[in-house]
């Protein structure tokens, strides 16, 4: 007994719990996707087909689109379909609005259950359109996506937010396969086979598709009327799916191998269209029956596609250039003799031209491209803009093709094509936008600082600008690269030129990016409250504006207000901002941004005291900058890595900072030192740490990065010499906005002082702001300090608060968290002197290293042993709770001490 092929149906079956995941989702009105996750085959669509139903069921309309990698090239290639005939999308921004009107009808009541295959090959521009039509309700999202797939832009767009859901797929284990044959079959299998068909699918549903169809076909397994067997120890084929694709591929026959070709190349296709290609309907019907193809209704549209998008990859891969050449243009010349009516039609036959020819409609290329960057595909405008021939290529295009090579990390060619954008300016208006795009191209791009000033005073001095407002938008780019750059005095001072209202300045870009630094120079120079409310005004002056602008996206304003926000005290804060920013930067497919909220939101993590969360942001961060060629954060993203390491014990990370000529070229410069020093700190070298500091706040304090210099100074504080800074804090605490810069006085005085109340009190408001670590800090020092004056009670009050914040600062260990009973007994000289002897540091080197007589280290050493009662280097740092490696804690209250002896 046998079963033929096109009688085998493939039930839903060992799905229920994701099915049930699915409709709690789908019940959240909060929910706006759900994305069914897994490797190719498990089963993704069938359950996404489910799923629809059910969402069908309770209401909802349906759509479908399937993306390829044939469509992906294509914008808005995958769901053309789905935009009512008759709306422009030459304005996409409107064109867009207008879709969202259309769908949801004449009573704004409709809503749609639409299924995405494989999300993972949608054209970027296809996801900016279904994230807007997704945000204003008309659109719920039920999407597939392929596990193990390289990080797709789209994805990240409409999954990873707030109201998306994840449902993960898994492989079938043996006896799910077991259920699933049984159901397919329509009967018992036997034990061998089913244990055969998992092992040769691995209980993947498309390989175990795929395996019983091939064996089905060639009569190897079968029924004797009891029970499903296998008549051979293995499967047909072989378990690898690209030969079992290519074996099924080739049973489809030589009349149906033209349409399965093209396919491959132009899926989906018009009915009309397979029809054409298509020997007769009965091949249609034949591989409909044989599950190669899928045939679907679209509202009034049937199309076709392959059943599997990895059926195209074998398809594609077989097929030779000149055939590939003939399929495409055959097919591009079938659209135009329909008319070519649809909006993707044209889009289509650019594509499809230019992969065949190399060349395709200059028009359609621009209009691409055009639709391309407004989704920010800037590698797909460059792939449209290089096929353009050479003379339309005006000043437009070579801004927009060297902003694509500068968003995708190749500032040397871009700066190539602006300069010779640069040089064939013939107006004030193009002259200010290639300064523009230019001077952003070689500092943020390439950090060439002193030649992007060059071109900017080439710009002011040349004949073209010459207006007043031209000269003032060329001192607000000035100010802006001159900010970022560090040099706040000078940028504030520029940027003052920048008008209110963008409104008022004839540059909008201009503007904003002015606006942007405005934010960041107030918050780096301590003036926080001005740089929040700034930042806020600029924020929403960009969500205002409509015109097509250099920025990548309004959330990049963003950014400094996490600075600010952190400078000021307002942890939490600034990390909800910061998770925002991040989401709204990924969906904007915006990677420079990205590496900056990145970092800061690192450096917000830093400032709580959780260095694992730091360091991943951290890494991140270096991912990103790494990815898209940019050196300017480079310094600072590695100096954070190795602070976070340091903070956990880890000392054997590079050294962050390695000396150049002039280290400080960006803003934050002064804080690129904390790496080494919590590095120099984990390893006893206290007063090295102190040192490395102490430079650093020194040129924070010159350049006007006060909230940098007064973190660098509680640093010290924390370090060993809260007398030598708490002065200067207190200045610093009157200098700046926000509560932070208060309590780190708070912090330093009270350790400077010994006072074991204000350092609760200070545990206190630092517990407050979500300083966790700091905290945790003060109040253990305050818990040493009681215990050295026989208050066990109160100290163990404090230690227990100590401990509570220090839970929250994963795995955090400083100096001042170590802080023992034993420790106590030493003065601070003694102990920073018995850490280093402890991790084995010869009395030489620790001489060398504190600018000490190698007697007076040995005298200190004695009276350490003296009073811990012990002999040797290894008993020492056995009492002291250290190893050889690793942080070591500091003196009775900081490694300098609250008392001020063997200084």
């Amino acid at each position: 007994m046998s079963m033929q092929r096109d009688s085998l149906r493939w039930p839903l079956v060992g799905r229920g719990s994701e099915l049930e995941a699915f409709e709690v989702a789908w019940a959240d009105r909060r929910c706006r996707v759900v994305v069914l996750c897994g490797p190719a085959g498990v089963g993704k669509t069938r359950l996404a087909e489910e799923c629809q139903a059910r969402a069908v069921r309770a209401g909802f309309r349906s759509g479908r689109a399937t993306a390829t990698a044939a469509a992906a090239t294509v914008p808005l290639g995958a769901i053309a379909h789905l935009i009512p005939a008759g709306v422009n999308l030459s304005n996409p921004v409107k064109g867009f609005a207008e879709v969202a009107r259309a769908l949801a009808g004449p009573d704004r009541r409709r809503r749609w259950a639409l299924l995405v295959d494989d999300l993972h090959l949608l054209d970027a521009t296809s996801a900016v359109l279904l994230q807007q039509l997704i945000d204003a309700g008309v659109v719920r999202l039920i999407a597939t996506v392929r596990t193990g797939e390289p990080s797709n832009d789209a994805v990240d767009l409409l999954t990873r937010n707030d109201a998306a859901h994840r449902v993960d797929l898994d492989a079938f284990n043996q006896d799910r396969v077991g259920q699933l044959l049984r159901a397919v079959l329509g009967g018992p299998v036997g034990g061998h086979t089913v244990r055969a068909l998992y092992e040769a699918s691995e209980g993947n549903a498309l390989y175990l598709h795929e395996l019983v169809l091939g064996a089905l076909q060639a009569g190897a397994l079968a029924s004797d009327g009891e029970i499903w067997a296998l008549t051979q120890d293995r499967p047909v084929g072989t378990p690898r799916l690209t030969e079992l694709i290519g074996t099924r591929l080739d049973t489809s026959g030589p009349a149906a191998r033209p349409l399965l070709e093209l396919l491959a190349l132009c899926e989906p296709l018009s009915l009309a269209h397979a029809e054409a290609v298509a020997s007769s309907s009965q091949t249609l019907a034949d591989l409909e029956s044989a599950g190669l193809i899928f045939v679907r209704e679209d509202r009034r549209r049937s199309t076709i596609t392959l059943a599997h998008p990895l059926y195209g990859e074998i398809l594609r891969a077989s097929l030779p250039e000149l055939r590939r050449r003939r399929l495409l243009l055959e097919q591009t010349e079938r659209v135009k003799e329909h008319g070519a009516r649809r909006r993707d039609d044209v889009l289509h036959i650019a594509s499809w031209h230019l992969t065949a020819t190399g060349t395709a409609d200059p028009d359609l290329l621009i209009q691409a491209a055009a639709l391309a960057r407004h989704a920010h595909d800037y590698q797909q405008v460059l792939t449209l803009l290089d096929a353009l021939p050479e003379q339309h290529h005006t000043t437009p295009i070579r801004l927009l093709r060297g902003e694509a090579l500068l968003e995708t990390g190749r500032a040397a060619q871009a700066e190539q094509i602006l300069a010779e954008a640069d040089a064939r300016v013939a107006s004030e208006p193009e002259k200010l936008a290639v300064a523009m795009i230019r001077t952003m191209n070689l500092f943020w791009g390439d950090g060439r600082l002193d030649e992007a000033l060059a071109v900017n005073d080439a710009a002011s001095a040349s004949d073209h600008v010459t207006s007043p407002d031209g000269q003032r938008m060329l001192r607000i780019n000035e100010g802006i690269m001159r900010t970022f750059a560090g040099q706040l005095t000078q940028g504030l001072t520029l940027l003052e030129a920048l008008p209110p209202d963008a409104r008022q300045a004839p540059e909008p870009n201009i503007w904003l990016i002015g606006a942007l630094m405005k934010t960041y120079a107030l918050g780096l120079h301590g003036r926080t409250s001005d740089a929040i409310a700034w930042a806020e005004h600029a924020y929403k002056t960009h969500l205002s504006l409509n015109e097509e602008v250099l920025i990548p996206h309004p959330a990049d304003q963003l950014n400094p207000l996490i600075l600010a926000l952190a400078n000021a005290g307002q942890l939490e804060e600034a990390r909800t901002v910061s998770h925002r920013a991040n989401a709204d930067l990924t969906a904007a497919r915006a990677p420079l941004p990205r590496i900056w909220t990145a970092l800061y939101t690192a450096r917000t993590e830093w400032l709580a005291g959780h260095p694992a969360t730091a360091h991943r942001w951290y890494a991140e961060a270096a991912l990103l900058a790494r990815t898209h060629h940019h050196p300017l954060p480079q310094r600072l993203i590695h100096s954070g890595i190795t602070a976070c390491a340091a903070l956990v014990g880890d000392t054997t990370s590079p050294d962050p900072a390695p000396a150049e000529a002039d280290p400080y070229r960006l803003h934050l410069a002064a804080e690129e030192h904390l790496g080494s020093a919590w590095r120099y700190a984990a390893q006893g070298r206290l007063a090295q740490a102190r040192a490395l500091l102490t430079q650093a706040a020194t040129h924070a304090h010159d350049t006007g990065h006060f909230p940098s210099e007064a973190l660098l100074l509680t640093d010290i504080a924390r370090l060993g010499g809260p007398k030598e800074v708490a002065g200067r804090l207190a200045e610093l605490a009157e200098a700046c906005d926000g509560v932070f810069a208060p309590v780190r006085a708070h912090l330093a005085a009270a350790l400077a002082a010994e006072d074991p109340d204000r350092l609760l009190t200070t545990a206190g408001e630092l517990e407050q702001i979500g300083a966790d670590l700091l905290a945790a800090e003060a109040a253990n020092a305050a818990a040493a300090l009681w215990r050295r004056t026989g208050q066990p009670r109160r100290a163990a009050a404090a230690a227990q608060r100590a401990q509570a914040c220090a839970a929250r600062c994963e795995g955090a260990r400083t100096p001042l968290l170590g802080l023992t009973e034993v420790a106590a007994a030493l003065t601070a000289r003694e102990r920073e002197i018995a850490l280093l002897a402890a991790s084995g540091t010869s009395s030489k080197d620790i001489a060398a290293t504190l600018h000490l007589s190698v007697r007076t280290v040995d005298n200190h050493l004695q009276h350490a042993y003296a009073k811990l009662g012990v002999t040797t280097r290894r008993e020492l740092a056995d009492t002291l709770g250290q190893p050889s490696t690793g942080l070591r804690p500091a003196g009775p209250l900081c490694p300098d001490g609250l008392r001020s002896e063997g200084r």
